[in-house]
């Protein structure tokens, strides 16, 4: 069983799903990954910054920027689904 492009592009869009359906006050907050519980936000030194703190900031940009575009991605993919099966 190959991996194509398209199972490729599938496997990426659910993972974004994933990290864009995230609630930081039911879940992040909950494990101590919420942005608002940083003391110093996102501001110093991104050298300085732990590998939690970039993964905190890559899930909140992933939440603020990607929304619109996923919106549209998904009907996309559901559309061409539904016709193309």
């Amino acid at each position: 069983m190959a991996l194509g492009l398209g199972q490729l592009f599938y496997a990426l869009l659910f993972f974004i799903n994933g990290i864009a359906v995230l609630s930081e006050d039911r879940f992040l907050a909950r494990i101590g990954w919420s942005a608002q519980m940083e003391p110093n936000g996102f501001s110093g030194d991104p050298q300085s910054q732990s590998v939690k703190h970039k993964i905190i900031h890559l899930i909140s940009a992933v939440r603020t920027l990607m929304r619109i575009p996923l919106i549209a991605i998904n009907i996309v993919v559901i559309v061409y689904e539904l016709i193309l099966g």
